[in-house]
């Protein structure tokens, strides 16, 4: 079946292809960024065979078709060629925002992008920092000696070359050949070009003075300097035989756009950067404790929408320029206050289930991954939201009432990030996280908040198991370690309606996927969030790691398995790096749906709270087996 008919139906019920500004498909559905939603004829859809139903999520409009997606995606492409891009572009995973949104999203989206490969550099970088410096306030090292010495140059290479790093990742996120922007962040740093600025003599080039400007732990001008080399590599990539490419794009790029910086663009980027980070650094050192309640407490809301990781390379700059950062603590006591106000939440809690979601999450929350609990309970429960703001201002303004100060970025804002705020101001950041934490624990028990927001009454620990449940029929291991959810309860329309099929979740707690039974691949779609098993009893069952995970691209997930390859009961199907994954912002709850319950109609859920992997979660009989 070609889906001609089928395609055609669909894009005229969506408004036409005029009305199309990308589609493409993921395991399930359809997604389409439309141009005026009020053209889609949903009556129309439905009476398509293949669509199962409809769902929008943001500004994307789905369409649900199940596991024949695939088929009538390309039956749109051959039909519409003239999309062009806009069918599975490359901007696969979202549907595109529009005025100030499209803004805001693309600068996060950037920062993200350029950010978060070099963290882990960062992160051992500045824990070692934080290290040498405890190690030397007790006297345990000189820093007369030659062993700290090298542990300092080791500690501050990393921010000292920080430009070349940047350049590598802002390249990648541009679309250019990162080694050139290696080229020019080398050339910024060149150690004559250093002396050459040393001198204190006027500097120009043909003519035209050149700024006297450090860019050693520079930021914003190599970011800059990579965009401007990007549009010239790629206009001549164009015009330029592929036979001398190699030669004339690295030169041209060069001769133009190191000159370009160091006139222009550089002292830009520089006074930019250190204006912008003086006002951030201005408002902390004279704002006393009224500044430090009021951005603790506004804290939550500016992490909920991602507007903390346009701080990141500010944060970077006084730490390379200065030492130390006032701002980054915050961050680690509104985690604090996230956790505090779960426990909260498990504490005062009629629903086992909840009390269950709401300990893990509050551990993970203590380690620094705060989505489980933010997303996962305390905005659905809402004031446990405002319990957390509460916490979160309290030790805000310890904080700057006090001064504290982080000395290095690390990678996690929890308990093992601790390291980074070591110093003279050590003690109170342990003073200010504890009283984030319990302050948020006592005003989440103090407000209260409403069970039913997180799916009603408490529930038995596990169902009840009829005599029915003992006769033939497909067992389904677990193939994740976490929490099991019903399905009704995963935040997606589609999944929790049982459009695709009926089911459960897991929310996992470790990266791994694997087989629930015995079986076949039949399908592993393209960005590796989802996957399609066959038992060997003919049950078809869709793994879909985490929900719009899609818009990931394949980014954190390696596949194991390829389609049609054989597998065994507990065989590892995909890994995904968790923490990655819900720093990002994505909710990991997996759904594990029957896909034929036409075929397997009868289904019983036979675990509940924690399960392992490898564990009995399902079992499904076939129709004459029901009958």
């Amino acid at each position: 079946m070609k889906y001609e008919k089928e395609a055609a139906g669909i894009v005229t019920a969506v408004g036409g292809a005029e009305n199309i500004r990308s589609v493409y498909n993921c395991v399930t559905r359809l997604r389409f960024d439309l141009v005026d939603d009020a053209k889609v004829d949903k009556a129309a859809l439905a009476a398509v065979g293949p669509v199962m139903g409809t769902n929008v999520a943001g500004e994307q409009f789905q369409v649900i078709v199940g596991n024949d997606v695939s088929k009538v995606m390309a039956a749109i492409a051959r039909a519409h060629p003239q999309l062009g891009e806009a069918i599975g572009g490359a901007d696969v995973g979202a549907a595109k925002p529009k005025g100030l949104k499209a803004v805001g999203q693309g600068l996060l989206d950037f920062i993200s992008s350029v950010f978060a490969p070099i963290l882990p550099a960062i992160a051992g970088a500045g824990v070692l920092k934080g290290i040498l410096a405890l190690v030397t306030s007790l006297g345990w090292m000189s820093t007369e000696t030659d062993t700290y010495a090298i542990l300092a140059i080791i500690a501050d290479g990393v921010f000292v070359f920080l430009p070349m790093l940047i350049a590598v990742t802002a390249a990648r996120k541009f679309g250019s050949n990162p080694f050139i922007a290696l080229g020019i962040a080398a050339a910024l740093q060149h150690p004559n070009l250093v002396a050459l600025f040393g001198a204190g003599e006027p500097v120009d080039f043909i003519g035209i003075p050149v700024t006297s400007v450090s860019y050693a732990s520079a930021v914003i001008p190599i970011l800059l300097a990579v965009w401007g080399a990007s549009w010239i590599e790629r206009g001549l990539n164009r015009v330029v035989h592929a036979s001398i490419r190699t030669l004339v794009v690295p030169l041209v790029v060069f001769v133009l756009m190191v000159p370009v910086t160091l006139i222009a663009l550089g002292p830009a980027g520089t006074f930019v950067g250190n204006g912008i980070s003086g006002g951030i650094n201005w408002a902390l050192d004279n704002g006393g404790v009224i500044a430090g309640v009021v951005i603790g407490g506004l804290l939550p809301l500016i992490i909920m929408t991602g507007m903390h990781y346009a701080l990141v390379p500010f944060i970077l700059t006084n730490l390379a320029t200065v030492g130390a950062d006032k701002f980054l603590p915050l961050t680690y006591f509104s985690n604090f206050a996230q956790a505090g106000s779960v426990l909260g939440v498990a504490i005062r809690t009629k629903s086992k289930v909840t009390r269950t979601l709401a300990l893990s999450t509050s551990f993970t929350a203590l380690m620094g991954v705060t989505e489980p609990a933010m997303y996962g309970i305390n905005i659905p429960l809402r004031r446990p939201f405002i319990a957390a703001m509460i916490g979160s201002a309290v030790g805000g303004g310890i904080s700057v009432g006090f001064g504290v100060e982080a000395v290095a970025l690390a990678a996690n804002g929890g308990i093992p990030g601790l390291p980074a705020l070591i110093g003279p101001t050590f003690l109170v950041a342990i003073i200010a996280s504890a009283a984030s934490f319990v302050v948020a624990v006592v005003m989440t028990l103090v407000l209260g908040f409403d069970d039913t927001l997180l799916g009603g009454a408490p529930v038995a620990a596990k169902p009840v198991r009829s005599d029915a449940d003992a006769q033939p029929g497909s067992a389904l291991a677990a193939p994740l370690t976490g929490t099991v959810v019903p399905l009704a309860e995963v935040p997606d329309a589609t999944f929790a309606g049982g459009v695709i099929g009926q089911g459960v979740a897991i929310r996992p707690t470790e990266g791994l996927l694997a087989s629930p039974f015995d079986g076949e691949v039949v399908s592993v779609f393209g960005t590796k969030h989802a996957i399609g098993v066959r038992s060997d009893d003919g049950v078809e069952v869709l793994l879909h790691i985490g929900i719009d995970t899609v818009q990931l691209n394949g980014e954190h997930f390696t596949a194991h398995v390829a389609q049609g390859d054989r597998v065994t009961a507990g065989q590892s199907l995909v890994s995904f790096d968790v923490a990655a994954i819900l720093a990002a912002g994505y909710d990991l709850v997996t759904p594990i749906v029957v896909t034929n319950g036409v075929e397997f109609p009868t289904l019983t859920v036979v675990a509940d709270g924690e399960v392992e992997a490898g564990a009995p979660l399902l079992r499904v009989r076939a129709a004459e087996v029901s009958a």
